[in-house]
């Protein structure tokens, strides 16, 4: 990117709700609450849009799958208008973004239009188990009980075995992103639990996959998200965009026995090349949006970034500088925690929040300041990675 004023931009959003959304039964009533509102909100018609991109993972949580020309239902003006569907595990929406990305650095179009859905609260628990587990290697890891947060449990026992006991410091990374949730209009869960019920076992906070508990896992969502990204050369007519300085996709093995989980080596190297593309150190960062599908992965996730060595991600948390008035804040949404985890509306979802707080738009979540941003977006046990680097525009 050497031309970075020229790089592609955010121009207009929309976000649902998320949370159990009876009044939204199927995929398509989802997409119909978001799509057309970003076209709208970046002041565009739908003939304006070359192409759609949407992110859904399903797996089974819905009979209908090939979703893509479902937007045409919302937007019928669409009807003729490329559409592809992409699937990344949990970073699905982010995978829709690099296409719109792409799309438009081959100067195949001028603007485009990024859907991220996911319908989950419909299917039983057990087989909501059974089809996130499908997101790890089944040959060696699909008789993990608990299902995915038995994945994560397993990382977090080995965390624990290498660098002691840190039940304190997911504990503090519940409690701060329930905190942050409270003030996020979409968050599903809209509630500051505290410190002392993240820390304890009790009734209504159970183990789930020791050390995890429930607490410490994010929550099944519906919900939505859309956004619409401009080529530089179109975007520079808007007087609100927020640029993509740099973007890095990093895949890893996906049997954890072939790497040393507790490194997330893949989303390391994704946060590295993204800076050095972006020529940007992380202290230039006013916040992150981070992957917290599980309090282990944020801990983990510090070090990645490179917040603080290898082993000492308490420190981040612990000594408050992901605080929302720290020196980092990470997951002033509530992240995927409080917020939702509907999976492919969440790599979308986190794009429009920071572009949000980068607008000055965020409501009770705005930081006092906001000028550039990190978003990391996993999908698996840290084996599909993006990281993007986000500024205001101009």
């Amino acid at each position: 990117m050497d031309n970075i004023a020229a790089n592609p931009c955010i121009i207009g959003w929309a976000h649902s709700r998320f949370g159990k959304l009876d009044d939204a039964p199927d995929t398509e009533a989802l997409i119909g609450l978001v799509a057309r509102a970003a076209i709208e909100d970046a002041g565009l018609d739908p003939a304006d849009i070359d192409a759609v991109f949407l992110g859904q993972f399903n797996g089974g949580f819905v009979r209908q799958d090939f979703p893509a020309s479902l937007v045409f239902q919302a937007v019928p003006e669409l009807r003729f208008k490329p559409a592809t569907r992409y699937e990344n595990a949990c970073a699905t929406g982010s995978a829709a973004i690099h296409g719109a990305l792409d799309f438009l650095g081959a100067k195949r179009g001028r603007f485009t239009l990024v859907v991220g859905v996911e319908k989950m609260t419909a299917t039983p628990g057990a087989r909501i188990g059974e089809i996130l587990l499908s997101a790890s290697h089944l040959k060696t890891e699909g008789e993990v009980p608990a299902g995915f947060a038995g994945i994560f449990g397993r990382i977090a026992e080995s965390y624990f075995q290498r660098h002691g006991d840190q039940s304190d410091a997911l504990a503090a990374i519940a409690a701060k992103n329930h905190a942050n949730g409270v003030d996020n209009p979409y968050a599903q869960m809209r509630k500051d639990l505290g410190y002392a019920f993240c820390r304890a076992e009790s009734e209504k906070n159970p183990f789930v996959a020791p050390p995890l508990k429930r607490t410490d896992c994010s929550l099944v969502s519906d919900g939505a998200a859309a956004l619409v990204i401009a080529s530089g050369e179109a975007a520079a007519g808007f007087t609100r965009a927020v640029r993509f300085r740099a973007t890095a996709q990093v895949n890893d093995f996906l049997p954890m026995a072939s790497r040393d989980i507790i490194k997330f080596e893949g989303a390391a190297q994704a946060w590295r090349q993204a800076l050095a593309t972006a020529q940007l150190g992380l202290d230039d960062l006013s916040l992150v949006e981070t992957h917290d599908c599980f309090t282990i992965a944020e801990l983990i996730e510090y070090e990645a970034m490179g917040l603080v060595p290898e082993g000492q991600g308490a420190r981040a948390v612990l000594e408050g500088w992901t605080a929302k008035d720290g020196r980092l804040p990470v997951n002033r949404s509530g992240g995927l925690k409080a917020k939702g985890h509907p999976i492919g509306a969440t790599g979308v979802s986190m794009h429009v929040l920071t572009a949000m707080q980068l607008t000055g738009e965020a409501g009770d979540m705005q930081l006092s300041r906001a000028d550039r941003a990190g978003v990391f977006n996993m999908g698996g046990a840290a084996v599909a990675n993006y990281v993007s680097i986000l500024e205001r525009a101009g």
